[in-house]
Formats: structure tokens, C-alpha cells, sequence
């Protein structure tokens, strides 16, 4: 492949090569190699679209698309050598098109610029990558869902700022991030819906004089429909920002899940164990078990909020329509996208990987009085109170309790009913963690018989979806 210097590939308006430091900040080769089979794709879709329209001959365009499928092979091989000195990927496709055969390779850019050319290849990257995390996300459903089936009826603390509320169980806790990951999936398949246009044709910024056909080539690439408005073609990376937004979202679930990973597993909560396959030692405690995966996944979202933020600070104050600042999208979203995915390889080995501890679970749900709304309830119910009196009464119980360091359920009949006489001792039926879960019977409550039937509807929909591919 010809190593001509940057300048030197745009004809007679330079006549010296650039300076070697704006080499260093203008080449992107070094990350946009990654786009190397969208630009291929849409290439090959340009130059079909150039020849039915009579503006390359029939040949040429056989001879190009042969051509790119040999660049391509040579790219997937991982013979191709990709130069510094082309800049980028485009240029380095272009050079080893025209090695390959000869002047025809020339054609291929008629009626297109760079502009509009990598605008194209990044949305067909974009929409590839979020594709590939939609299915993702489904199989960590999966796995939630087949967990949370078998766990339908474990109880354990549900807390609120960290401290007991009321008894839920596991099933439920896990059903909650099956619930979360749904509306991410839903954020991407909006974000992929939206940038499901085509710039191509859009040119430099004002379109081209060329009989393009661009509905033709929108089609061939899978788009909706070419974009409408060629400055808007070249200039727009909101499915760029918006995919980003999408997955720190998501990360920041992920996030919350891995936390609680980390919490639960702790000897103080041990709620959880997992397996060596997710966990770490310690180079001088032998006695050790890290949850280091959980704790990296907790990490990226550090990295994948901070490529949303980078972008929106290139994109803010950038005239219409094309500017150079524009390069600095792809590196940021890469790494953004390939960080997100890691987590959620990594958070789909755990949620299979980790096992819950149902007696500790258990004895932890009965402790900081979490029956204490079961109580209140009771007396609403059964004594007709209003609830903010059967607050308050329960309130004193529960202080009475704590004056003896007694469980909520351990107080004497005869102590409540100091507080309250008419209370009966068929208080004590709502009192234990395992009836007070199974009132919780209203949609969408920790109740074993909604959580099972709510798994399996999830499990249900989850394997619809994968039969439909």
C-alpha cells in the first residue's frame, strides 16, 4: 500500500507535508481502523448506487467492489497494514483499493466526502454495537429471571437508606434489575430507532450535483430512510450521545446490582457466596475472598458517564456543519461501548455465578423490627384505627421491644396490650417475615406467588424474544 503523507493525498492546493505534531493530532487511524467493515459496507453500497445511475460505469463498480472485498478479507486476516500517514480509515482502504486496481479505485469517491462517509460508517458502527448489547442485556435478564424463579420465596431484608424496612424476598430483589434493564433496552432501541437514517450522499455539507440516488443506498445499508437535511447528515452525533446516555444509564444499574454484590457478600451481611471463578485473593491476607469483578463493573460507569460528558463538551459549541473537533467522537464512544459490554459479560457471569444464603437472609430480614408495618397494618385492619394512630402505637411497641432487646414478635400479648387493650394474640399471625411477605399480594408486591408468576412471564417473554431472533 502507498505511504503518501496527509497532505499529498489531497492534490495540488499543498505542497509541503504537514509539520510531524500535526501528523501526531490529526491521524485517528489508531482507533478508526475499528470502523473498517462499516466503511467497506457502505462503500461497496455507494459505488452499486454510482453505477446504476450511470455515473461510473458497470465494470469500475464490479472492479471496486471486488477490490474492497479483498481489502476486507485482508482486514478480517489481520494481513492489512494499516499507515499512520493516511490518516485514517478511509484513506487506508482508499489506497489499498487503488494498489489492488489501479484508477477505477479513483470512482469510488464521486459524488461523497469524508464528511458524510464517516458520519456513515460511525451510525452503522453505533447500530451494530447497541444490536449486540440489546441481546446482551436480554440473556442478564435471563439469568435474573431463572434466578429469581428459584428464589421466589427466600426472604431477606428489604432496606431503605440501608437500614431493615421490610422483609422481601430475593426472587423480588432481582426482578427489580430485570425491570431496570428492560428500560435500558428500551433507551438503545429508541437511540437505534432515531439514528436509523442515512447521511450518505450528504456529501461535504450541501449535498452533490451528481443524480445520486440516495433511497438506494439508505435501503442497501439497512437504514429507514436518508437523512433530509444534508447539513444535519455531516454534523449531527446525537445517536452518538444518545447510545452514550443509554448505556451510563444502564452502567449505573449495573452499578447499583454490583454494590449490593459487594455488600452481600461481606461477612457482617453474608448474604451471598461466589464461586472462585469472580473472586480475588489477597497478596498478604490468605483468609481473602475479593469480589473484584463486582467491584470493576461498579468502576466503569466512571469510565462510560465520562465519554457522554466528553462528547457533549466537543459537540456544544461547534458551528454547522463539519469541524475537525468531530474526530473526537469515535475514540471516546469505543472505549464507552466496549467497557459497557465487559460489564455486562462480567455482571451475567456473576448473577449465574453467586448463590443466596437463605438462613442468614432469613435471620437478617427478622432483625431491626421490619415487621413493624405489619403491626400497623393489623391495627388499621382488624381495630379500625386510622394509620397514623396505629403509627404512633406501633411506634411505642417497637420502643417497648427495644427496652427488653426483644424481636417485634417476642413481645409479651400483655405489654402490647398496655399500650393498645384491645390488641388480641391474633396480632402475632402477621408478626413473622414469612407471613408478612405473603400478604404483600398487591401487583407488582415481594408476594412468593406474584414474584413466581412474574418470572415466569419474564422467562416467557425473554425466550419469545430469542425464538424470534
Amino acid at each position: 500500500m502507498t505511504d503518501k503523507p496527509a497532505n499529498m493525498m489531497w492534490g495540488g492546493r499543498f505542497a509541503m507535508s504537514p509539520a510531524e505534531i500535526m501528523q501526531e493530532i490529526n491521524a485517528s487511524i489508531g482507533f478508526d481502523h475499528r470502523l473498517a467493515p462499516q466503511d467497506i459496507r457502505a462503500s461497496k453500497a455507494h459505488a452499486a448506487m454510482l453505477a446504476d445511475a450511470g455515473i461510473i460505469t458497470k465494470a469500475d463498480a464490479k472492479e471496486i467492489s471486488k477490490g474492497l472485498h479483498v481489502v476486507l478479507a485482508e482486514i478480517e486476516a489481520g494481513t492489512f497494514k494499516f499507515s499512520r500517514a493516511l490518516e485514517d480509515v478511509h484513506m487506508n482502504v482508499e489506497s489499498r483499493l487503488k494498489d489492488l486496481i489501479g484508477a477505477a479505485a479513483g470512482r469510488l469517491h464521486t459524488a461523497r466526502s469524508r464528511n458524510d462517509q464517516v458520519a456513515t460508517d460511525f451510525r452503522l458502527y453505533v447500530r451494530d454495537q447497541i444490536d449486540g448489547i440489546d441481546a446482551a442485556l436480554a440473556e442478564v435478564q435471563r439469568a435474573l429471571a431463572t434466578k429469581a424463579e428459584t428464589h421466589a420465596a427466600t426472604v431477606m431484608p428489604g432496606f431503605t437508606h440501608l437500614q431493615p424496612a421490610q422483609p422481601v424476598t430475593f426472587g423480588h430483589h432481582l426482578l427489580a434489575f430485570v425491570e431496570m434493564l428492560s428500560r435500558d433496552r428500551g433507551r438503545f432501541q429508541d437511540a437505534r430507532a432515531r439514528l436509523n437514517e442515512s447521511p450518505l450522499g450528504s456529501a461535504a455539507l450541501a449535498g452533490t450535483s451528481f443524480p445520486i440516488d440516495r433511497h438506494q443506498t439508505a435501503a442497501a445499508l439497512g437504514f429507514d430512510k436518508p437523512m433530509n437535511n444534508s447539513l444535519d447528515g455531516v454534523s449531527d452525533r446525537d445517536f452518538a450521545l444518545e447510545t452514550l446516555a443509554a448505556a451510563t444509564i444502564s452502567a449505573i444499574h449495573f452499578s447499583r446490582l454490583a454494590e449490593e454484590i459487594v455488600i452481600w457478600m461481606t461477612p457482617q451481611f453474608g448474604f451471598v457466596t461466589m464461586s472462585d471463578k469472580f473472586t480475588t485473593g489477597s497478596s498478604i491476607m490468605p483468609q481473602k475472598r475479593n469480589p473484584d469483578a463486582a467491584e470493576l463493573s461498579r468502576a466503569k460507569v466512571g469510565r462510560i458517564a465520562g465519554a457522554f460528558q466528553s462528547l457533549a463538551m466537543v459537540m456544544k459549541g461547534l458551528p454547522l456543519a463539519y469541524s475537525k473537533d468531530m474526530q473526537e467522537d469515535k475514540e471516546v464512544t469505543f472505549d464507552a461501548l466496549e467497557s459497557f459490554k465487559l460489564v455486562i459479560a462480567a455482571m451475567a457471569g456473576m448473577i449465574g455465578d453467586l448463590e443466596p444464603v437463605p438462613d442468614a437472609m432469613r435471620a437478617a430480614a427478622g432483625r431491626g423490627y421490619s415487621t413493624a408495618t405489619d403491626l400497623a397494618d393489623w391495627l388499621v385492619r382488624e381495630l379500625k384505627m386510622p394509620f397514623r394512630d396505629a403509627h404512633h402505637v406501633t411506634g411505642a411497641i417497637v420502643k417497648a421491644a427495644e427496652a427488653k432487646s426483644l424481636d417485634l414478635q417476642a413481645v409479651p400479648l400483655a405489654d402490647m396490650q398496655q399500650i393498645e387493650p384491645r390488641i388480641t394474640k391474633a396480632v402475632f399471625s402477621v408478626l413473622s417475615v414469612e407471613n408478612s411477605v405473603k400478604s404483600r399480594t398487591s401487583y407488582g408486591g415481594t408476594a412468593p406467588q406474584n414474584v413466581l408468576k412474574m418470572a415466569r412471564a419474564w422467562i416467557k417473554r425473554l425466550e419469545k424474544e430469542r425464538a424470534k431472533g
